[in-house]
């Protein structure tokens, strides 16, 4: 019944562990928005009957005396808060608490910038070269340190708008922006966080079908906003694997102090 509300919803496909619970949430609140809306109707019919002018041709001054309208309001706050502690917060919680180990994770950073999506991955040792950023420059936009003083940046690798992750394996995700506040968003993923300047907030999910997604900004961010848009594409680990190697394989020194693009 959920599968098919979500589909009526126009909910696009699932691809992800946790989305099950997100969608679980969505639906929960269209069924409370639908008795809100049958519920009120009704009692706003019965109060139109119940006070027309031929009953009460006099005002009353006295007014209602029963309390069911308060007993209602009441019963609506009581469901409300039964979402929110009951599910709301605890998939909030584990969302942002429970991590899966980064040593059985894919972890990358996302960076967005007016108007593209980043990533940079800390290849096959596992680990990010230390970045900073009194190292930026327009040659070095992500303050690549220089490989002779951190060896761990040298199979460090970027890539634009094309993100691969494997199939089954949880993905850490730290989001951050370069310039103004951007929004990740990938809704078959059921995933969204804002890119903050000066900020790495990190996100996880486990991708649970192959295929390729599109990665909006859900976050108005300048005049190019609507052409913010990238690929994260599914793979299966061999898949993966050889598209790593492929792009240490083409990190050279040089392109990697220019941010690691072709």
């Amino acid at each position: 019944m959920n599968a098919l509300l979500s589909k009526l919803l126009g909910l696009p496909e699932l691809v992800s562990e946790h989305g099950a619970e997100v969608d679980l949430l969505i639906v929960l609140l269209h069924y409370l928005m639908i008795a809100l809306f049958v519920g009120w109707s009704i009692f706003f019919v019965y109060v139109i009957w119940r006070f027309r002018q031929k009953r009460n041709p006099a005002a009353d001054y006295q007014g209602v005396t029963s309390h069911t309208s308060t007993y209602l309001e009441i019963a609506v706050a009581a469901v409300e808060v039964l979402l929110l502690l009951g599910i709301s917060i605890p998939v909030w919680a584990r969302a942002v608490d429970v991590f899966p180990p980064e040593k059985d994770s894919t972890v990358i950073h996302v960076i967005g910038q007016q108007f593209a999506w980043n990533a940079i991955y800390p290849g096959t040792n596992g680990v990010f070269g230390q970045r900073d950023m009194a190292r930026v420059t327009p040659e070095n936009k992500f303050g690549f340190p220089d490989p002779k003083e951190d060896p761990d940046v040298v199979d460090d690798f970027a890539v634009v708008n094309d993100l691969k992750v494997p199939l089954g394996k949880p993905v850490i995700a730290h989001i951050s922006s370069l310039d103004v506040i951007h929004s990740f968003k990938v809704f078959p993923l059921r995933i969204t966080q804002d890119a903050i300047p000066g900020m790495s907030v990190p996100i996880h999910f486990t991708p649970t079908k192959l295929g390729n997604m599109q990665i909006n900004c859900a976050q108005l961010c300048g005049l190019g906003h609507y052409s913010m848009r990238g690929t994260l594409s599914v793979v299966t680990p061999e898949e993966y694997d050889k598209w790593m190697k492929d792009w240490i394989a083409k990190a050279a020194v040089g392109s990697k102090s220019a941010g690691g693009f072709e």
